[in-house]
């Protein structure tokens, strides 16, 4: 590459040229050789693509039993390069990202938004271990590490991030809550009130939204509850249950829903077995994703798996759903593959599926960007 013309371009206008490609080719070109990649990364030319759309991918979260290290043959830990597996839909492509340029000890992915993932990561200067919420970007390579908080809330928390990357951890008994901008960088911490463990809380439109079951140790109730940020006090959150008398016996159809967010802002995703029927334990006829509308509060079909594809789930006791937006993935045990639901080309499955012994896995929405860490 030092004897190539282009060295003799000035760096404005290898900037330009560069811009021109979509976000897909700069992280090839970037790979090329060691001049492409500081071009690229430079801070100039992210602030020029840095309102670029972003690409839609899925990261996967690593299994239960990855902790970043192998043993080796005399019985001491082996550190290995940490990574994420992300798979691309428009490529059908499997690749991953490095995050060996994260000071910290077992990375565990758990969240993304806006083009940052958020992990947990053991601190590789003390003794015992202490874990940080870490947010970073895998494409510029940079990080931030949030306030300190403790070991449980690594352990029993979910985390929780909205569009424009407030963060939230939130559990059964409590939620913390972060946004960067209040109480000196600093969690603010509220007692919670709902009535059990909230199902796949989602943070969106300025609230949260979670399931929560207030049935009877026999049968459950499924109900759908949600608090504005804006109504959080120092006591406690502020849960109200959303229910219309028109939505009829819709949680009653649906057996283990799910919540992941919708297309924007103004849509949230109900996925669950479809029941057969309104017995105790009913067995499911397919698997359905239904969309609410927040503004409107109706509840639309949006998609139903296919009866053949459905099959390969109904031999599993246990499945995933994850995703959001305009794809739904799901995973179940000793499938080695995904099933997909896209909102407009409807459903397929997604083989390959990297890492997962059991085929069981988890994951979330991550909308890659070449972006500055605010």
């Amino acid at each position: 590459m030092e004897s190539s013309p282009i060295n003799r371009l000035p760096p404005d206008s290898l900037h330009q040229i560069f811009s021109s490609l979509p976000l897909r080719d700069i992280m090839i070109c970037r790979s090329v050789c060691k001049f492409f990649n500081q071009l690229l990364t430079s801070q100039c030319f992210i602030e020029i693509i840095s309102t670029r759309p972003p690409l839609n991918l899925l990261a996967l979260r690593p299994p239960h039993h990855h902790h970043g290290h192998r043993h080796s043959g005399n019985g001491h830990a082996a550190n290995i390069r940490p990574y994420i597996h992300v798979y691309d839909p428009e490529q059908n492509q499997w690749f991953r990202f490095n995050l060996d340029f994260l000071p910290f000890r077992s990375p565990q992915p758990v969240a993304s938004s806006s083009g940052l993932i958020y992990l947990w990561g053991d601190s590789i200067d003390l003794a015992e271990s202490s874990k940080s919420l870490v947010a970073c970007n895998p494409l510029t390579r940079q990080f931030k590490v949030l306030p300190q908080l403790g070991s449980a809330w690594s352990r029993h928390g979910t985390v929780l991030v909205d569009s424009v990357n407030r963060v939230m951890v939130l559990t059964e008994l409590a939620a913390l809550y972060y946004s960067g901008t209040v109480v000196a960088n600093q969690w603010l911490k509220f007692s919670s009130n709902l009535p059990s463990k909230p199902r796949s809380p989602v943070l969106m439109s300025s609230s949260v939204f979670a399931l929560c079951d207030v049935g009877s140790p026999w049968r459950s109730q499924w109900k759908l509850f949600s608090c504005k940020l804006t109504n959080l006090t120092i006591t406690h959150t502020n849960w109200v249950c959303l229910e219309k008398h028109e939505w009829g016996d819709i949680f009653d159809i649906i057996k283990r829903p799910r919540l992941l967010r919708g297309n924007g802002d103004s849509k949230l995703l109900m996925i669950g077995g479809l029941k057969s029927t309104f017995s105790l334990n009913p067995a499911c006829s397919t698997i359905l994703i239904l969309r609410l509308d927040l503004e409107s509060l109706e509840w639309e079909e949006a998609g139903r798996m296919p009866l053949e594809m459905y099959r390969g789930f109904q031999e599993s006791s246990k499945f995933k759903v994850f995703g959001g937006g305009d794809r739904v993935y799901f995973s179940a045990k000793r499938m080695g593959k995904l099933a997909m639901w896209d909102c407009w080309e409807g459903w397929r499955w997604i083989d390959g599926v990297p890492g997962y012994a059991d085929g069981l896995c988890r994951g979330f929405v991550f909308d890659a960007k070449l972006t500055i860490m605010p």
